[in-house]
């Protein structure tokens, strides 16, 4: 039995055997042909390798000889320039040989020539030496006959040149002048006497009181009131002193605000209408009166624009037109002057052919700053400017309202027209009152001024210090010099004294001579 499984286990071991060696066997051959192949493969590969390699040495061939011809002809295109710019700067170098021999030739002359200047240099300098010591024995010789050393002749011949000069340009400013005034005062004082005499306005009567009437003197006591209350209630609020006094049926307002002396006025005039005078009903009532004046003056600001066909202006300068109303300077009503200004400046803007509707504009808000609300250390003409430049006016008005006082310079023709009409009416009879003392104090310095000059004998002051006649020594002031002292007086005047219009100045020469025969 055991020998029935060795040999079983014999045979299939030997069997296992074969199976291997048959299975190896073919392995083998499958690993010939496997490799067969791949060697076959690689073969073809390194063929198509080859054949890329070729390819491309064939190319990178191609375009190295391409690029080396390229370079070939670059190198070839520039030894051809370089042998141009051989060739000219030879050319130049030749030119160059030939100017530096011209230029030694010629500065070989320039030397000989500089050596003959030389020489006749010092032939001039010793002639100019001879000249010199003649000149000044000759100058020796004519300082002793005239008496005069050269310097003092110098100054005495500029003296006479300049006295000359002066005499002649003065008679050509005299004649210039006289020709214009052959061919414009004429025109000019037609257009003014027709402006003023186009406009008529009533004379200044204004003062700072104003008299409330009343039926009996039974109304002193109840204004007056118990311990006075009613009256002291009154002043307070309106800012006005009332003067009750012994004159009958009558009380006084006085106050330099003339705003304060109409409410004043006409709440008085309601509470004695009504009757009930005590502090709380005068309160109410001055109030009421102060909130109708306001109201006026806007009214009265309306009406004038309407009246002067001045349109588009902003509230608050309509409300300071009305406000004229209640303003006076140098007793004329400021309301009436602007009126009369603005009417004044659009007539004359007519005859000059310029726009007359903003002319009365101008003229009409020319001393709005007189009226304005906020105080200010400014002057009016200045301050009526920046009012009407924040309400946007235009700039021509602006710069016409600013500059009538010469505060501003003058930039259009608007300008000069409202200067000329504001003088016209602050000028003219009747129309402001001056104080005598002030009156005196400048004619007084109307005829000083004159005095300081040399020559001057006599000035007097006429026609209410509008001219001034200046009479000068014949023998110390020739005719050429007084034209110059009439214009020197009038710029003096100008410049030092502050005067309403504008003054004549008229300087008079006479020579005389007095025999007697016996």
């Amino acid at each position: 039995m055991e020998y029935i499984i060795i040999t079983g286990i014999a045979a299939l071991i030997v069997g296992c055997f074969i199976g291997a060696v048959v299975a190896r066997k073919t392995s083998i051959g499958k690993s010939h042909k496997i490799i067969k192949e791949a060697e076959e493969k690689a073969e073809v590969i390194r063929k198509e390798k080859e054949l890329q390699t070729k390819e491309k040495y064939l190319q990178l061939k191609s375009e190295h000889e391409r690029m080396t011809a390229e370079k070939n002809r670059h190198f070839q295109s520039e030894e051809n320039r370089l042998r141009q710019k051989e060739g000219t700067l030879n050319a130049k170098q030749q030119e160059i040989s030939q100017k530096t021999n011209e230029i030694n030739q010629k500065a070989n002359e320039f030397a000989q020539r500089k050596t003959q200047i030389e020489q006749k240099e010092a032939q001039l300098q010793k002639k100019a030496e001879e000249l010199g010591k003649a000149e000044a024995i000759q100058r020796k010789q004519l300082e002793e006959i005239s008496g005069m050393t050269v310097e003092q002749a110098r100054e005495q011949l500029i003296t006479s040149i300049k006295d000359e000069a002066k005499g002649e340009a003065m008679s050509y400013i005299k004649e210039m002048m006289e020709e214009a005034k052959l061919t414009v005062n004429n025109d000019a004082k037609k257009m003014l006497i027709e402006t003023m005499q186009r406009t008529a306005s009533e004379q200044a009567i204004e003062n700072t009181v104003s008299v409330f009437n009343i039926e009996n003197d039974e109304v002193k006591g109840r204004i007056i009131g118990r311990e006075g209350r009613n009256i002291r209630t009154l002043e307070a609020l309106t800012g006005v002193e009332l003067i009750i006094d012994d004159t009958p049926d009558a009380i006084i307002l006085s106050s330099f605000d003339p705003i304060r002396r109409e409410v004043a006025r006409l709440s008085l005039h309601r509470l004695v209408a009504d009757g009930r005078i005590h502090p709380a009903r005068i309160e109410e009532v001055v109030s009421k009166t102060q909130k109708q004046i306001e109201q006026e003056m806007v009214e009265v600001g309306k009406r004038t624009c309407i009246d002067l066909g001045v349109h588009g202006l902003h509230l608050d300068i309509v409300a300071l037109i009305g406000r004229m109303k209640y303003r006076s300077s140098y007793g004329q009503n400021l309301l009436s002057h602007s009126k009369e200004v603005a009417r004044l400046c659009g007539t004359m803007a007519a005859e000059l052919g310029l726009n007359a509707k903003k002319a009365r504009r101008a003229g009409l808000l020319h001393d709005i700053g007189k009226v304005a609300d906020n105080e200010s250390e400014l002057p009016h003409a200045i301050l009526g400017a920046k009012i009407a430049e924040q309400c946007k006016e235009k700039p021509d008005i602006c710069n016409a309202i600013g500059s009538h006082h010469e505060e501003m310079e003058m930039e259009t023709l608007l300008a000069p027209i409202v200067q000329i009409c504001d003088s016209i009416s602050g000028a003219r009879p009747g129309a402001r009152r001056e104080i005598v003392e002030a009156y005196i104090q400048r004619l007084n310095k109307l005829e000083q001024l004159a005095q300081e000059y040399p020559g001057v004998d006599k000035t007097f002051a006429i026609q209410a210090g509008r001219e001034l006649r200046v009479i000068v020594g014949a023998e110390q002031v020739s005719d050429e010099q007084i034209t110059q002292l009439s214009f020197d007086l009038s710029k003096k005047i100008q410049d030092e004294m502050i005067y309403p219009g504008q003054i004549k100045i008229t300087v008079i020469r006479e020579t005389r001579a007095v025999a007697y025969a016996k």
